[in-house]
């Protein structure tokens, strides 16, 4: 047979994981092949490109997936485990693709059905009227939401004391604090008083960012009681910015008390999709896998020639 799509490779990949526990990615590929009855060429053929393994990437590209609709658990970074939602829909795999795609939908309603990687980039396919070029930008949007999800599962791993020095670095790659020597500080968690990092903006110190990170799980909404919690921290240290920074979301309330707050005080909400948008563009602990280089003509220089009359 030919190699599976991702969407293919996803109930094999959740039965893999209901048999032997925590796997990481290299693990799925014996088995798999062995299931689909892939000959050594298909499971080492190549894109045309030369970027990567298909089969590898189209595994890759399921459980991503599987991560992203909530089917499974990255207990630390590279491994993968099934979760209590996804034994239970494993009881009727028919409707384990309708699950994914509802719960993808709830991540971002404005998302495409059809999904876009790699092996789709043909020139001669226009049946879903994109042009090569914008399957190439709805691909490369895909790949970034799904290194985002991995950076908040990797967070969510570590403790929220690495959480607090990882959000006051990314201020600080973000060029608050500019050139200033030591001008992040972490606070103490038995004397914090609601304030857990802080950026000094000048050489003196005068004018200080005061943080509050929190680490939660990606459902867990933070509501206006927090955010009054935090300003109320801000008074007390006599500051009047001031950062929230989470993994999960903010409620309609908590953004709106935020947005009506008197000029006395500015305060920057930034959540998981922020945070992890942030991380990736500013490169804080991040490295560059691929660059694709697409060209134009010049026009000035083909202009530049005589017309053939």
């Amino acid at each position: 047979m030919s190699i599976p799509k991702h969407d293919e490779i996803r109930i094999p990949v959740l039965e893999l994981l209901k048999k032997n526990g925590t796997m990481k990615l290299s693990d799925f590929t014996e088995p798999l092949a062995k299931h689909f009855n892939l000959t050594e060429t298909q499971v080492n053929e190549v894109y045309p490109s030369g970027n990567g393994h298909i089969f590898y990437d189209r595994v890759s590209w399921a459980l991503s997936y599987l991560n992203m609709a909530g089917l499974l658990d990255k207990p630390k970074r590279g491994m993968y485990k099934i979760n209590e939602t996804g034994f239970e829909l494993l009881k009727t795999p028919n409707k384990i693709d309708d699950f994914i795609e509802k719960q993808l939908a709830k991540r971002e309603p404005s998302r495409q059905s059809k999904k876009i990687t790699q092996e789709e980039f043909k020139l001669d396919d226009t049946s879903d009227g994109l042009t090569p070029q914008e399957k190439l930008y709805a691909s490369f949007s895909n790949i970034r939401k799904s290194v985002y999800t991995d950076i908040l599962n990797t967070i969510l791993s570590k403790t929220p004391t690495e959480f607090e020095k990882l959000v006051v670095s990314l201020l600080q790659k973000m060029g608050y604090g500019g050139e200033i020597k030591d001008s992040g500080l972490v606070t103490k968690a038995s004397n914090d008083g609601g304030i857990d990092g802080i950026i000094k903006e000048d050489v003196l110190g005068l004018g200080r960012i005061h943080i509050q990170a929190k680490r939660y799980k990606l459902d867990t909404v933070i509501g206006r009681e927090e955010i009054q919690k935090f300003v109320g921290a801000l008074a007390v240290a006599q500051s009047n910015k001031g950062v929230f920074i989470t993994t999960s979301y903010y409620s309609k309330g908590a953004i709106e008390y935020v947005a009506n707050l008197n000029g006395m005080t500015t305060l920057v909400l930034i959540d998981g999709n922020q945070l992890a948008e942030h991380i990736y563009n500013y490169g804080l602990g991040m490295q560059v896998e691929q660059t694709i280089e697409i060209k134009k003509m010049d026009s000035d220089f083909w202009d530049s020639m005589k017309d053939d009359e």
